[in-house]
């Protein structure tokens, strides 16, 4: 333990080197740290890594301190079969328990003519340091998440495989049962390594370089990575990767640097509901545009039809009457829209793909479909006045208010393109609620304030007359539930 201890940084920052400092300051009487100075140093390098740091006292008292990866320690230690074959049994039996192993090593040498690298020292082999790094509580359910939004994790570890293939399997990780070193993921050509990183969850005894390649190697394959770690080895992998992301606690200045995100608290559930607030804001936002394109259509139809084809009221709306129709459809869509609640089903779609379009075809034929068939209605409305011998106010009328309640029916039909208006009438947006009043208020007092309803050139409608455009305005719209309900059927049956 005491070798152990020397051969940490002195100042302490990694949580494996704190806790042997600990040990040593609880297991010793006297504290010899005040007495002896480093006097050389190798970092950690080496594959597998080792670190040697070299202290001296005033009278000249030396000592040589390694730890490192088990089988460095091993290949530099002048050991017996005997030796060798039990060290390899405590090994064995301490990863399979889901402990992180270190072996330490004492260093023999004359003079102060240090080797160029640590491996040319003469090592005494002393033994193995066990740590228990815990799984976090939240784990399985951070995980949980991952898998359920269609998200493929992996784990890239300095550890052994016995190690953490005990840790994965503790905590439910898929793919803990194939594992890749990273000596032999280096021996791999790019071809090899794409195939392996698709198939492969465990890459462990990683270096900068094969966490590099790894991450490289997922980007060939189109994934979009996001990577996290916390150490000055994890740098290159952070920068390369599409999303780095660096712990804020116990990460190293390096690691935050090169990151595109810092995770304050190292709390990995953060990512999941990053990951939740994305698709929420990304879907909201295309709820929002598949309005504007569904709305524009009849507004601009309905004004270009009739005086294109020479109907009896070409000019059935006025700017006025546009002017009005743009501030009832700019609050909907920017803040009815973006304040959506998440659907249920959003973190159970797959990921987009990278090279993905913000609009497929299949969503924007559904936008013009809606469009198409709300002037359907507006322009039935227009010859079914027409056709009853109103006069032109009445007809205008009758078209703008179907128009209008199209609108409202379509900003709650499209709160979701998956459930049912049942469905999205329960979700917590009590802007719905204060738009649709707004509107309906202000239609009413066009209808029938006589001043208004002289400025915008309107007629008074019956009771009859305005349930007419209701109706007809509603089943332009609602026709979209059909469509969902079959949507919703096939995924039920494909699940």
């Amino acid at each position: 333990m005491t070798l152990a201890m020397w051969a940490s940084e002195p100042i302490a920052f990694d949580p494996m080197e704190v806790a042997l400092h600990s040990a040593y300051t609880n297991l010793n009487t006297g504290d010899e740290r005040p007495h002896y100075k480093m006097v050389h140093e190798y970092a950690l390098g080496g594959k597998p890594p080792m670190m040697t740091h070299v202290f001296k006292d005033t009278l000249g008292t030396r000592i040589i301190a390694a730890k490192g990866a088990p089988e460095a320690l091993i290949q530099v230690s002048k050991l017996t079969k005997e030796e060798q074959l039990n060290i390899e049994e405590a090994l064995k039996q301490l990863t399979s328990e889901g402990y992180r192993v270190l072996a330490v090593g004492e260093g023999v040498m004359e003079g102060d003519d240090y080797p160029k690298t640590q491996q040319e020292l003469k090592f005494i082999f002393k033994g193995i340091v066990a740590f228990y790094d815990p799984p976090k509580k939240n784990i399985q359910q951070v995980l949980k998440g991952f898998y359920q939004a269609g998200i493929t994790v992996k784990i890239i570890t300095g550890d052994n495989a016995a190690t953490t293939t005990a840790i994965a399997k503790q905590i439910n990780f898929k793919g803990f049962e194939n594992s890749l070193a990273g000596n032999d993921l280096m021996l791999m050509s790019p071809g090899e390594l794409q195939r392996s990183v698709q198939t492969t969850n465990i890459f462990c005894r990683m270096f900068p370089d094969a966490k590099l390649k790894i991450i490289n190697a997922l980007k060939a394959n189109n994934e979009v990575v996001a990577m996290t770690g916390d150490g000055v080895n994890d740098g290159p992998a952070l920068k390369a990767a599409h999303i780095g992301i660096a712990m804020g606690k116990k990460g190293t200045e390096i690691a935050k640097q090169a990151a595109s995100l810092i995770l304050v608290e190292d709390d990995l559930s953060k990512m999941v509901d990053a990951v939740a607030m994305g698709r929420k804001i990304y879907t909201n936002l295309k709820k929002a545009i598949q309005y504007i394109i569904s709305i524009h259509i009849p507004i601009i139809l309905t004004v270009f039809i009739p005086l294109a084809l020479g109907w009896i009221y070409p000019n059935i709306f006025s700017p006025l009457h546009i002017i009005f129709l743009e501030l009832v459809m700019g609050p909907t869509c920017s803040i009815v829209f973006e304040n959506e609640p998440m659907e249920q089903n959003a973190m159970s779609q797959k990921p987009r793909s990278f090279t993905s379009t913000f609009f497929n075809w299949k969503e924007l034929t559904t936008s013009i479909i809606q469009g198409l068939a709300v002037t359907a209605g507006t322009l039935f409305v227009y010859q079914y006045s027409v056709n009853l011998s109103y006069n032109e106010a009445h007809t205008r009328t009758m078209v703008f208010t179907t128009l209008i309640a199209a609108n409202i029916f379509l900003t709650l039909v499209n709160r979701s393109f998956f459930y049912s208006i049942f469905t999205t009438l329960r979700y917590r947006n009590n802007l719905v609620a204060l738009i649709v009043f707004i509107t309906v208020a202000i239609t009413t007092l066009l209808l029938y304030i006589p001043p208004l309803n002289a400025f915008f050139e309107f007629a008074h409608l019956s009771p009859s007359q305005l349930f007419t455009c209701m109706a007809i305005g509603c089943m332009s719209v609602v026709w979209i539930e059909l469509i969902k309900w079959r949507t919703r059927v096939k995924s039920r049956k494909g699940n």
